[in-house]
């Protein structure tokens, strides 16, 4: 078996590879995209860090490519459903490197509170300027956090170790779990308002691009100081420098930014700027976990089939893997289509199983609708391995039923959550052996392929409805390439789902919610699986 190392991998990891009975290593770094191409077809794993960019048509090049493994957690440089649809297994390593990025938050932290950076600059340059670079305390401060997953859970703690008065957002953890860890859960707005610092712990998703802006920044203190080594773009990198001009911030430590290496540009001149270039996994200790890590898991996948911290398989045997494999998509996309369609913290998951599933072991079919469900919220850190400790990491509690009648079905598989706010059900089918279907959502019975964009759309049970919808998307040359349509028990209300050729911009959306018959529009999207 041949396996390439086509990024900087800590030489712990190297060593084990090529110390590996069956397994040949090339180290090959700085390739160019043309280059890897040309030659990635000669081998059976990839071992990645950032830098190389797996695409559709790397994947394609690579005719021998059995798994993909990434010495750390962030799978953005990753075609994850065009590697799903070739058989190659995405591995990462969520646990290796949690610590060293929650120390270096705190790090900034210090480093920005007493000026530790431009004090070095001053001393330097030959300057002494003590009075100019008077800092603050952080002792009895207020250090907001936003996000407690791994990361932001670690900070958090630290903060409370320096005395601080730490408050927690995560509209995805319910305050009961984050007031057990001993902190005290607060709206995102009490966050705002309260905060001395402010640390952002939160994948990079649509709903946390630009989450501090200028209409967040106008909510805050004055003074406040705001770290981010998360993601890059999660802080309006504009707005920011606008704030910092302004006073509203007095200081902010960024790690990541939305364009990396991102250049000289007003914000990183800013002297109240301070900045790392993404290094907040970068640690010796850190580094060699990952490394080890990955390389033990490629070894083992290529020699015994064996499958860790996956991202697009479960560990099964392969003969099982093919068994559930249509389940399996069923189940996430289920998961899936709960997480856009739920508001507030998770509470409980329960997966029902009704009908004939001929004796198979369903427990990875339910870590699938786990991690559709969870995969919005945390992304890289959930896995099929991971995912039932990431849901009781984060207090939700998960049931399990099965039952041999299915009504009109020979089997159903229905995903109820629960959240602070709302429950839901959503039950799906399959048709012959692989044909996917969502056939109940509450009490609307439907029949949904859950792939592509789409559109939900609830609305009154009258004529002309549908026919006004339908119009508007005409005029907004938005052709309908399918559509199901559901009734709630009462008659009162339709559902209906749209499948588009196109998403629905959010001007489509704000016109279709002016039309009289129209109550909600939620625009969903399937990821390939």
């Amino acid at each position: 078996m041949r396996v390439l190392v086509s990024d900087n991998l800590g030489e712990s990891g190297i060593q084990m590879l090529r110390e590996e009975e069956g397994i040949d290593v090339d180290v090959k770094t700085d390739l160019t995209h043309e280059e890897l191409k040309s030659i990635i077809g000669s081998y059976d794993g990839l071992i990645i860090r950032s830098a190389t960019k797996v695409s559709e048509d790397l994947l394609d090049a690579g005719k021998r490519l059995k798994v993909v493994g990434r010495a750390g957690i962030g799978l953005d440089n990753v075609d994850i459903p065009a590697a799903t649809k070739r058989g190659i297994v995405v591995m990462n390593t969520p646990g290796g490197n949690v610590i060293t990025t929650a120390e270096h938050a705190i790090g900034m932290l210090l480093a920005l509170s007493r000026n530790v950076p431009e004090g070095t600059a001053s001393l330097k340059a030959g300057r002494w300027d003590k009075k100019k670079l008077q800092g603050r305390e952080i002792f009895n401060k207020t250090l907001g956090v936003i996000g407690f997953g791994k990361i932001g859970s670690i900070v958090a703690d630290r903060g409370r170790g320096l005395k601080m008065q730490v408050i927690v957002h995560d509209p995805f953890v319910t305050p009961e779990q984050i007031e057990k860890a001993g902190f005290e859960s607060v709206s995102l707005k009490e966050l705002y308002g309260r905060s001395d610092y402010i640390t952002v712990h939160v994948p990079r998703l649509k709903e946390t691009e630009g989450l501090l802006n200028k209409d967040t920044f106008e909510q805050m203190k004055d003074g406040v100081m705001i770290i981010n080594c998360a993601r890059g773009g999660i802080v309006d990198e504009n707005d920011l420098y606008d704030a910092l001009q302004s006073g509203k911030v007095a200081g902010a430590a960024l790690d990541v930014f939305e364009n990396e290496p991102p250049g000289i540009c007003p914000l990183i001149e800013d002297e109240r700027l301070i900045c790392t270039p993404h290094l907040g996994a970068s640690t010796q200790e850190a580094q060699t976990k990952v490394a080890v890590d990955v390389a033990g898991q490629v070894i083992d996948y290529l020699k015994y089939g064996t499958i860790l911290n996956a991202v697009n398989v479960p560990s099964v045997t392969g003969d099982l893997l093919n068994k559930l494999k249509p389940l399996l998509i069923l189940a996430n996309q289920i998961g899936s289509l709960q997480a856009q369609l739920i508001h507030g913290p998770l509470k409980e998951v329960s997966v029902e199983y009704a009908g004939d599933f001929k004796g198979l072991d369903l427990s990875p079919v339910s870590i699938a609708a786990l991690r559709g469900l969870l995969a919005p919220v945390v992304k890289d850190d959930v896995n099929f391995v991971n995912a039932r400790t990431v849901a009781k990491e984060r207090g939700i509690k998960v049931n399990e039923t099965t039952s041999d009648d299915s009504e009109e079905y020979i089997n159903l598989i229905t995903v109820r959550v629960m959240t602070s706010e709302v429950t839901n059900t959503v039950s799906g089918t399959l048709f012959g052996k692989n044909k996917i279907r969502i056939v109940k959502i509450n009490n609307f019975r439907l029949e949904l392929i859950p792939e592509g964009h789409l559109a939900l759309i609830y609305n009154l049970d009258k004529p002309g409805a549908i026919g006004s919808f339908a119009t508007l998307l005409g005029r907004n040359h938005i052709n309908i390439d399918q559509m199901q349509v559901g009734q709630e028990g009462t008659g009162k209300m339709s559902i209906i789902f749209l499948k588009t050729n196109i998403p629905l911009s959010e001007g489509v959306i704000d016109q279709l919610l002016d039309l009289p018959l129209i109550i909600s529009v939620t625009p969903l999207v399937f990821e390939p699986y």
